[in-house]
């Protein structure tokens, strides 16, 4: 279904009473007027969970004609929202709000949950990314966030500067690899997920040809 938005990043909210996410009476009159521009019969908004950065979660919602087996449904009046059950526990407490103003406009959930790392390894590659690598690719206006870590691999995201880089597998091969494979020998793939594609880089171009 129609896409509303790929990535929304959390505002930490002090508000922890919330037993599931509620719906702003300016989104919800957004979101049914998407709604009924639609030519199909949509029954409500999904919301999930789909990444982090090292202090936000990144969210997904889209349109759905139904939801899918294990969702949760909450009621939002005129339409209904599906929230994934692998996202529930944190998004206790959520309000999807929809903003405009002169500089942007767009959706935004506002979270009183952040992610943390439970997992000892994440909570050191962590700290190995804050204390060592970041401080380094800062001086080009970047910064690499951890999304995930498995047994043998560590995925991360590279934005600012480092986004749309020409050199960015470099500093991938050379930097980051590097730093990580020394300290914790076992992680054998550093995996990218940026869409350097939609990146602007000030500093190198890509090669071409």
């Amino acid at each position: 279904m129609k896409n509303l938005l790929n990535k929304l990043h959390a505002k930490s909210k002090s508000d922890e009473q919330e037993p599931l996410l509620s719906v702003t009476e300016t989104a919800r009159g957004k979101i049914q007027s998407i709604i009924e521009g639609e030519e199909v019969d949509v029954q409500g908004l999904r919301v999930s969970i789909q990444g982090r950065t090292a202090s936000a979660f990144e969210y997904g919602l889209g349109l759905e004609t139904e939801p899918e087996v294990d969702d949760i449904v909450v009621e939002a009046q005129a339409f209904k929202v599906f929230v994934d059950p692998k996202s529930a526990e944190n998004l206790k407490g959520a309000t999807i709000d929809y903003v405009e103003d002169l500089n942007s406009s767009g959706f935004r959930i506002d979270n009183p949950n952040t992610p943390t790392w439970d997992n000892p390894k994440a909570q050191a590659i962590q700290a190995l990314i804050d204390d060592r690598i970041n401080p380094s690719v800062a001086a080009h206006g970047g910064h690499i966030d951890l999304l995930d870590v498995t047994d043998d691999s560590i995925y991360v995201h590279m934005g600012g500067g480092c986004q749309g880089c020409g050199m960015a597998s470099v500093t991938l091969k050379h930097g980051i690899e590097a730093m990580v494979k020394e300290s914790f020998p076992e992680i054998q793939n550093i995996i990218d997920t940026t869409d350097h594609a939609s990146g602007t880089n000030p500093y190198y171009q890509s090669a071409k040809g």
